[in-house]
């Protein structure tokens, strides 16, 4: 059930099994784009939300030169356009990271929940609070930690992240980003990144090969990130229903 991945990855425990059934039912159709698609364009009017099923995808910004910078990254259960509900359309790019599965919720189907589930109103309202506790703690990432700490955080993060929804064991994870897209997210050269990569797999701490993720010393790996998850606002059910 989309709602049930939705309100496990917000720790919307106490849903209605109306307002479950009223959520399902709000989406039209689901759809599927291939690696490195664009899946909403900045500026472009928006009618509907699309919630992620399966896959990654970033939030992204281009200079004027072409450089990419990665703003955000989000897993399955997050929506990843929801800002343009009440504001039209979006500042930014959407790009799938990897094969990624939507499911479409128009805003006419969207306002109308708003109007008559006041309980899936807050756990969307909470959904874009969320998004914006997260990219605090990018910009605290990216301003204050060195290369070693920026990477650290983002593999933390993620980690959390994809545990709440099933997707980590607490310790592996499929991630199927590039050294270039992980230089993209730290604010970083490719360079930079895999020798700091490389430091960190000698020095027992992270490993990252092949499309995979896995934490060799979970806890030094947070000493160095200054990671703490209390933004992420996971409440200790979601984590150890994934074996926290």
């Amino acid at each position: 059930m989309r709602s049930g991945l939705f309100l496990k990855h917000r720790s919307v425990r106490d849903a209605d099994p109306e307002d479950q059934r009223a959520f399902d039912a709000a989406f039209t159709e689901t759809r599927h784009l291939a690696p490195r698609q664009r899946a909403v364009a900045r500026g472009e009017p928006l009618d509907r939300a699309l919630l992620l099923l399966d896959g990654l995808v970033a939030r992204v910004m281009d200079d004027q030169k072409g450089e990419r910078q990665i703003v955000g990254l989000h897993v399955p259960g997050d929506f990843v356009d929801l800002h343009g509900f009440p504001l039209g359309y979006i500042d930014h790019d959407v790009i799938a990271m990897t094969a990624v599965t939507v499911a479409m919720m128009p805003h006419a189907h969207l306002r109308r929940l708003v109007a008559t589930r006041p309980a899936l109103t807050t756990a969307l309202w909470a959904s874009t609070l969320l998004d914006a506790a997260t990219h605090r703690e990018w910009i605290f990432r990216i301003g204050r930690l060195d290369a070693a700490g920026r990477i650290s955080h983002m593999f933390c993060e993620l980690e959390a992240r994809l545990r709440a929804v099933g997707l980590s064991d607490g310790r592996r994870f499929a991630l199927a980003l590039s050294q270039i897209d992980i230089a993209q997210a730290c604010g970083l050269t490719p360079v930079h990144v895999n020798r700091t990569l490389r430091s960190l797999r000698e020095d027992g701490l992270l490993l990252f090969r092949n499309g995979e993720a896995e934490l060799l010393d979970a806890e030094r790996l947070r000493q160095i990130a200054e990671f703490n998850p209390l933004y992420l606002y996971l409440d200790s059910a979601s984590l150890a229903a994934a074996g926290d």
